[in-house]
């Protein structure tokens, strides 16, 4: 028995031996010619924390090792400034065991300040891979991830939409007229169906270097990028650093004690704080989803913590920003994407939970590297003064964010009002939206201000019904306004739905994206009547849009609403756009001596001959101008 028990200690002592030290190391790969040439290499694997690390090459220096509180990860950090591409041989040495891992550096494919962000020059489209397109060769199972169903009859669950079906359809949206495509997150989220219920909305991130096999492989989101910029289109990642998913590995082996905000709760450790409060009644801290005591100068601690360190659900882990290293690997990531895939921008989803000056000093590393990349975060309070203050260079807040560019809530919340109302002589209906915009001189470049009428997060514009005439309304305003449009899939045939049950009424499928679909609306043969009338009416204004100086770089005139008529114009040398739009369900008139100002430049008459963009009709600007109940004209002068 002694001679048996010393035989397997031996021969357990060599398959220790021969089991890699190293089984993961975030990120992947890394690039030379980097501005910053600091690189913190987080390393996976059994007791390596406790390993130490060289390299031969002379032109990369190992600068520390970090060695955290789980014994399972070890943070080796580099300088490679100046470093050549190539392998970069690590070796680590445990005691009597060695490893060599060949990490590649890699070069470039263009230097940072020839990357370009989108603009208001663009505008997106967001939809949902889940929701818009599958490819024929999809796998309904992807062997080695957690349990999953695909039923397209269950809002809530997966319904199989992946990156090749998107990339099919390129074409589609050159047709309708869109300049860039922004996806909902499309990295791994690697988490188990639950009661009914699954991430397939891609915000439960389990590894933010892996495209979700589900969708696709990280070098077909690559091809999609790709043929997307052959087709003139630009590409936004979706990103959440405020949170990951429960099923990440950081969170079952967390690598610092603080790694997480409120994390006492978790299995294995006490559900009380540090001075022995409960949490929470249910064992952890839940957002409270006010954001607005971020920038409250009177905010109280107990709502500044709510806000940001508590977990938006039990299954989405708040990350602490504040946690140096965390931070470090998070930026990172970032800077992966837009090297490896070629991205266009990036949209930062629950932009304020997040620490703000962690989120700042990520910003300003993008600004640095990326000069004229753009990124937009999600700003959900529906005054400009909240949005305007997250903006780049604002002089309302004692520290800068770096974010170019902020998400129009107040347009939307707006939008959503006056839609319901009749315009009146004050505040009612499109008042709201003037009421808005007046507020522009908060912001310090109202031109990187992200506008929308509805979203994955919110109800479709039409709700239940089918209201061509208010939606046009609102297209109208929105894309034509000193703002960055972003239209949700499925508008341009008019797509509704409200949350009232479920998220996932919001975010139907895409007619004929998904084999066996009775028709196909990518088709003008597969779209009803109705559909194909709000098809061209938008696609006709957004080919429109696109290079149309007079929108991108003009001067704005608004008008108070008058008689139930809202008019705001757009001036460019000697080009003039005039958007008329009436508020009210009933006809009204457009008095065109009212708007005497925008047919005269320094005295001088210009044509009163203008034609509407989205129909072709033609109009004498000579006489007032009769309007149906919620009509929408853009009118150009001729």
């Amino acid at each position: 028995m002694i001679v048996l028990a010393m035989v397997m200690a031996v021969a357990t002592s060599l398959m220790a031996a021969r089991q890699p030290m190293v089984t993961r190391i975030d990120p992947t790969d890394w690039f030379t010619g980097l501005k910053d040439g600091s690189l913190q290499l987080m390393v996976y694997g059994t007791g390596i924390r406790d390993a130490e690390v060289s390299t031969t090459r002379n032109d990369v220096r190992i600068d520390s090792l970090v060695r955290l509180d789980s014994p399972n990860y070890l943070l080796v950090y580099l300088n490679t400034t100046g470093a050549q591409a190539g392998e970069l041989p690590l070796t680590f040495s445990l005691g009597k065991r060695k490893q060599v891992v060949k990490y590649q550096l890699r070069e470039r494919e263009k230097a940072g300040d020839e990357r370009e962000g989108f603009s208001i020059e663009d505008v997106l489209y967001l939809l949902m891979p889940d929701r818009f397109a599958q490819s024929p060769d999809h796998a309904p199972q992807i062997a080695g991830m957690n349990t999953y169903v695909e039923n397209r009859n269950e809002p809530s669950l997966r319904h199989g939409g992946d990156l090749e079906g998107i990339r099919q359809h390129l074409d589609y949206f050159n047709e309708l007229g869109v300049t860039a495509l922004w996806f909902t997150p499309i990295l791994e989220n690697n988490s188990p169906d639950d009661h009914g219920a699954s991430t397939y909305h891609g915000y439960a991130t389990t590894d933010y270097y892996r495209v979700d096999p589900r969708f696709g492989t990280n070098a077909q989101y690559r091809q999609l990028i790709d043929d997307a910029h052959a087709h003139g289109l630009k590409v936004v990642m979706d990103m959440i650093f405020n949170h990951c998913g429960f099923d990440h590995p950081w969170v079952s082996d967390l690598p610092t004690k603080d790694w997480l905000n409120t994390a006492t709760w978790l299995p294995g450790h006490d559900r009380r704080g540090a001075q022995g409060e409960v949490v929470t009644a249910d064992g952890f801290l839940q957002t409270s989803y006010k954001i607005t005591p971020v920038f409250d100068p009177y905010a109280a601690e107990v709502d500044l913590k709510e806000t940001v360190d508590g977990w938006f659900v039990s299954s989405m882990p708040d990350l602490n920003h504040r946690n140096h290293h965390l931070m470090t690997y998070l930026i990172q990531s970032s800077i992966w994407w837009i090297e490896t895939a070629g991205i266009d921008g990036i949209r930062m989803d629950t932009y304020p939970y997040a620490d703000a000056r962690g989120m700042a000093r990520w910003m300003k590393r993008l600004d640095e590297e990326y000069p004229n990349f753009n990124v937009v975060g999600e700003t959900w309070v529906t005054e400009p003064a909240y949005t305007a203050a997250w903006q780049k260079g604002s002089r309302m807040t004692p520290y800068n964010s770096y974010l170019k560019t902020v998400m129009d809530f107040s347009f939307f919340d707006k939008l959503a009002k006056a839609k319901k109302e009749e315009t009146d002589a004050w505040w009612d209906g499109y008042n709201r939206l003037y009421n808005s915009f007046l507020y522009d001189y908060l912001y310090e470049d109202p031109s990187h201000v992200m506008a929308f009428v509805d979203n994955h997060d919110t109800d479709r514009f039409l709700e239940n019904t089918q209201d061509a005439n208010r939606l046009q309304c609102a297209l109208a305003l929105l894309l034509t306004a000193p703002r960055i449009p972003q239209l949700y899939y499925g508008t341009e045939i008019l797509m509704n739905g409200t949350k009232e049950i479920t998220d996932g009424h919001v975010r139907k499928d895409f007619p004929g994206g998904f084999p066996g679909d009775s028709r196909s609306a990518f088709t003008k043969e597969g779209r009803t009547e109705q559909e194909q009338a709000m098809f061209t009416w938008l696609s006709r204004l957004l080919h429109w849009r696109q290079g149309n100086e007079t929108i991108i770089r003009g001067y704005t005139t608004q008008f108070t609403p008058w008689k139930g008529v809202y008019v705001i114009a757009r001036r460019w040398h000697r080009d003039t756009v005039i958007t008329v739009i009436n508020g009210t369900s009933h006809d009204a008139v457009m008095e065109v001596s009212r708007f005497a100002e925008l047919l005269d430049t320094e005295g001088t008459a210009i044509s009163r001959q203008a034609v509407d963009i989205p129909t072709g009709r033609h109009f004498d600007l000579s006489s007032d101008v009769k309007l149906a109940p919620h009509e929408a004209l853009v009118l150009q002068l001729e």
